[in-house]
């Protein structure tokens, strides 16, 4: 089979660009999308994202995070470099854990379209707490809405071995 060819990359602008900028505060409009090429098949994308910051909203102190992406995609797929500089817009973002989750998750969808999407920060902790939001949507009215009833419901039942703290 054979790579991506230049009308699957349209729009896709950052990827092997040299010159790359780096956003310092929250910017959705620096995510990208190519056309995916299985589009009759159901599959996860995983992204696994062991440097996020952001800052807490009522000390300005920096949050540190691993977020897991996981969608079964549509016609549209996210870039991951795009995917990467958008996720690091968040630097000085002012945000609660359960909103910088939310707030990827739903920029996702507006982006994508998914079938099904789920988004999980794995915060180190501060003041000896940690804080691991989730929270996932499925397409409504299909078998995504279920699974992702599902997956909410069943989602931290074994919990994973938690190696960024």
């Amino acid at each position: 089979m054979a790579g991506r060819s230049e009308q699957d990359l349209q729009g896709v602008t950052l990827l092997g660009n040299q010159g790359t900028k780096y956003v310092f505060e929250y910017s959705p409009d620096i995510l990208e999308t190519f056309d995916n090429k299985h589009p009759d098949r159901d599959y996860f994308v995983k992204f696994n994202c062991p440097e996020f910051t952001s800052l807490c909203p009522m000390t300005g102190q920096p949050d540190f995070a691993t977020i897991y992406i996981s969608y079964i995609p549509d016609v549209r797929m996210v870039e991951s470099k795009s995917l990467k500089l958008y996720l690091f817009s968040f630097r000085n973002h002012g945000d609660f854990h359960e909103d910088c989750v939310n707030v990827i998750m739903n920029d996702l969808i507006a982006l994508m379209e998914p079938r099904y999407i789920e988004v999980w920060g794995k915060f180190t902790p501060r003041g000896g707490i940690s804080i691991d939001p989730y929270c996932n949507w499925g397409r409504p009215g299909t078998k995504y809405e279920r699974m992702a009833d599902h997956r909410l419901m069943n989602h931290d039942m074994y919990p994973e071995k938690v190696d960024n703290r």
